[in-house]
């Protein structure tokens, strides 16, 4: 049933927002250029590789040693207000519709975070699809120290449900439009 859900209910965003995306996408490409995505690996499912994809929101800026600045010097007025609205995320209902994500499970980590992933895999938590929002998001999001965000990825593979996801799906909504929770 979750899988027909995120797959009807993606492919429904996708052709309701796809004006959003359109626009978004030369907003991106006019202020920043190519490559207007950000492309990513991240452990998914049972930790397999899978690429995420979200609207870019730095510019690709380096200094003399060709090194990218940090983020805080390439992050752009736009890319500031993509993530202010969870606009950059976009994107991602592609992966939903392809079934690599879901609306609701863990946020997929990053392949560095090891210690994340080492304690997800203890849980029980790598079983399950990463999600575009989950519970430990909207319980701080990643102001959360790691072992308080496993925690809350536990205690959603213990309670997951249909109508717990659109508790959380309703709350993660009311936590954007607050825009509670964004650091930039």
């Amino acid at each position: 049933m979750k899988r027909l859900f995120d797959f009807v209910v993606s492919l429904l965003c996708l052709l309701f927002l796809w004006p959003m995306i359109a626009i978004t996408y030369l907003l991106v490409l006019i202020r920043m250029g190519r490559p207007v995505l950000f492309v990513q690996q991240r452990p998914g499912l049972n930790a397999k590789p899978f690429n995420i994809y979200k609207f870019r929101t730095m510019l690709l800026t380096t200094d003399d040693n060709n090194e990218l600045l940090p983020d805080d010097k390439r992050m752009t007025a736009l890319g500031s207000f993509l993530r202010k609205y969870s606009l950059d995320e976009l994107p991602q209902l592609w992966s939903i519709l392809k079934g690599d994500m879901s609306f609701v499970g863990p946020r997929p980590a990053l392949f560095n975070q090891e210690d994340l992933i080492a304690l997800r895999t203890s849980c029980g938590v790598h079983e399950l699809v990463p999600g575009l929002t989950g519970w430990a998001q909207i319980n701080g999001r990643d102001e959360l120290p790691i072992l308080e965000k496993v925690k809350l990825d536990a205690k959603y593979l213990q309670r997951q449900s249909f109508w717990f996801d659109v508790r959380i799906l309703w709350l993660t909504f009311l936590k954007v439009i607050q825009r509670d929770g964004v650091s930039h």
